[in-house]
């Protein structure tokens, strides 16, 4: 039982019932000696810590509930945040076909996430949204490089990475070089801020979906250890959860880097409530058009003249969304195929009409040879 492993909300923030259209009426909650039935159950909220999580809840249960068909619960705090502990949860949970929604105090614990989503799927598209890159080569591994476990073990089953609203100024070009040579993505805080729009097709690729609160300017989430002046506003940071919970294909979130302790009028836990409940508008919004087959959808060829080579667009008659389709000289396995069709947008399909290709698109060829 999963209860094995958490701690129940406490009492005092399950709102009155006199709040019926408010999220915390609305949901199901894992209260003392009362655990619920997760049957149906699309989204679960679990928090690795409890002063952290329940900051949390008291705003979070507090916003309006329009999401009629979606079935989200509570489960509480997990009793250690160790991989003990988490693992059975999150296995359970990914078993289940539940998306986890996770709540932790420190960005080394996005490391949980990914493991829990290991024994799911193979070749994970992982992105991450920080002001930083946390990585580096392997014989210059550095303490604060934390992706290193996942790019560099000989078990890792990681198929893309992509970082979210990097800031130069704290990326050595060191950096930059080795994730283009690694063929993984990222995105530069002014160019996402520029065209947020340009990040649903990136973000409809994701398998896995972790935020650091650290991609905020200190002064929208001023709770966290070394915050910057720099960063995504809260418009722009609700946005991108709400692309990613658009996104058919994802089966986990994560939001870290909270401490309550240096909350200033619980402004950070109110903002991490408002990601919170534009992802889950997000998923309520899914219009179920990934492509696992490209039945229904309507075919575009783009002949490029410069390589002679034919590409194959696809468009969703339902969403209107576009994907193309990755060439690739081998045989791919199941979970390869996973990824064949990129999500894409309709500018990308225009450029390919005048024999040009985004940076994006060419690494992903190059990814599948």
């Amino acid at each position: 039982m999963l209860d094995n492993w958490l701690y129940p909300v406490s009492g005092n923030l399950v709102p009155d019932p006199k709040m019926d259209q408010c999220l915390g009426a609305k949901i199901k909650i894992f209260t003392q000696g009362r655990f619920p039935n997760l049957n149906g159950v699309q989204v679960a909220l679990l928090s690795l810590e409890e002063a952290e999580g329940d900051a949390v809840r008291q705003a979070l249960y507090a916003l309006y509930f329009p999401f009629d068909q979606l079935q989200i619960a509570d489960l509480g705090a997990l009793q250690k945040n160790t991989a003990e502990f988490i693992m059975p949860v999150l296995i359970e949970l990914h078993e289940s076909g539940i998306i986890p929604l996770i709540i932790g105090r420190l960005p080394e614990q996005v490391l949980l996430q990914y493991q829990g989503l290991q024994h799911e799927l193979q070749n994970i598209n992982m992105i991450w949204t920080d002001s930083k890159i946390p990585l580096s080569l392997p014989d210059q591994a550095q303490e604060s490089a934390l992706l290193n476990q996942l790019v560099f073990h000989e078990k890792s089953k990681l198929f893309n990475l992509s970082i979210l609203g990097c800031q130069t100024h704290y990326v050595s070009p060191v950096t930059y070089r080795l994730m283009e040579e690694l063929l993984f993505e990222y995105v530069r805080l002014g160019a996402a801020r520029d065209n947020l729009s340009e990040l649903e097709p990136l973000l409809r690729y994701g398998d896995l979906f972790a935020l650091n609160l650290a991609a905020l300017k200190q002064s929208e989430a001023p709770g966290q250890v070394n915050a910057s002046p720099s960063g995504f506003l809260i418009e722009e940071a609700c946005q991108i959860c709400r692309y990613a919970g658009m996104s058919d294909k994802l089966k986990s979130f994560g939001i870290y880097g909270f401490q309550a302790a240096l909350d200033q009028n619980q402004q950070t836990a109110q903002v991490i409530s408002q990601l919170i409940w534009y992802f889950l508008d997000g998923v309520f919004n899914r219009k179920g058009d990934f492509p696992i087959s490209t039945e229904g959808m309507l075919e575009y060829m783009v002949h490029l003249k410069q390589l002679d080579y034919t590409l194959t667009f696809w468009k969703s008659q339902g969403s209107g969304r576009w994907w193309l389709q990755v060439p690739s000289q081998r045989k791919d396995n199941k979970e390869q195929t996973r990824h064949r069709l990129l999500p894409c947008t309709y500018n990308d399909y225009k450029m390919a009409t005048q024999d040009e290709l985004g940076d994006r698109l060419v690494n992903a060829f190059k990814r599948f040879g």
